[in-house]
């Protein structure tokens, strides 16, 4: 396993998820009744005659199930995953139970840290995608990442 230092990143790299993750119906169920128990995410004949059509997880569960991938793929960051925040985060398809999600991300930008010399921001395009290599949601943030250490 290849950790990787804010030094070690630049615009234009890309990393792909190792894992994908299936959708269960049950779990979409469970995420929305304690986080987001709106009819659509509970109820299969509710969410028929919703404007999704059939039953689909919340875009919190899918942005949360988007970072259990982020933990597993191959983009291992000096300090672990800690976010600074969101430019974007959109969820341009639903999440349907069956679903086998996976993700791929692409670094933005690299910005050492002027006040804090041991680390800087890296910023990142996450794409989560289903099994026909459709994105489910696409979100742009910033995190923190470590500077390799001097010796």
């Amino acid at each position: 396993m290849t950790i990787h230092y804010l030094d070690d990143l630049a615009p234009g790299q890309c990393f792909k998820g190792n894992t994908r993750a299936r959708v269960e119906e049950n779990a979409i169920k469970a995420f929305a009744s304690e986080f987001d128990p709106q009819p659509f995410h509970l109820d299969n004949e509710a969410a028929r005659e919703s404007l999704f059509g059939s039953l689909a997880a919340s875009g919190w569960h899918t942005a949360s199930m988007t970072m259990r991938l982020l933990v597993d793929c191959e983009l291992k960051l000096a300090g672990g995953i800690i976010g600074a925040g969101f430019d974007e985060l959109r969820w341009p398809l639903p999440v349907r139970p069956g679903d086998e999600l996976r993700v791929e991300l692409e670094v933005l930008e690299v910005r050492p840290s002027k006040s804090r010399p041991s680390q800087g921001l890296v910023k990142l395009r996450t794409t989560t995608l289903n099994q026909n290599d459709q994105a489910v949601q696409i979100s742009v943030g910033s995190l923190v990442v470590q500077r390799r250490p001097e010796h």
